[in-house]
């Protein structure tokens, strides 16, 4: 199980050599995740209308280790934008990946860009 987990690591867009097309603006809901996949990872990806930015993280929930992150709520938790895992309520970082309840347990996000109604996420391989 955890070698399935060591393959998500953030990813800065300083770090991105690859910008990987997942698809049109008008194919995520907003406010929302949906689940892509990109080589061997699901990845999660949110459309957050409310603050006008998108965003990428690893769709494995790393304490149950099951693929839900995109099923989660997203929402703000001081001006941080966060996923809520749909299994037991544990609050990550949409920005920096942290576990906002304070526990070590942390999630890989990724940069987003949005090119002529396209959207791609960044990937450093």
């Amino acid at each position: 199980m955890q070698n399935i987990l060591e393959q998500y690591k953030s990813v800065t867009e300083a770090e991105v050599k690859t910008w990987f097309e997942v698809g049109t603006v008008s194919d995520f809901p907003e406010n929302s995740g949906a689940c892509i996949k990109y080589k061997t990872k699901q990845i999660a990806v949110y459309n957050f209308t409310r603050k006008d930015k998108w965003y990428a993280c690893q769709n494995l929930c790393p304490h149950k280790m099951e693929m839900v992150l995109s099923l989660g709520m997203i929402g703000d938790k001081d001006g941080v934008a966060k996923v809520a895992c749909p299994m037991h309520k544990k609050n990550f970082s949409l920005e920096d990946g942290t576990n906002l309840g304070g526990d070590d347990l942390k999630i890989a996000v990724y940069p987003v860009k949005i090119e002529s109604g396209n959207v791609y996420i960044g990937f450093s391989d």
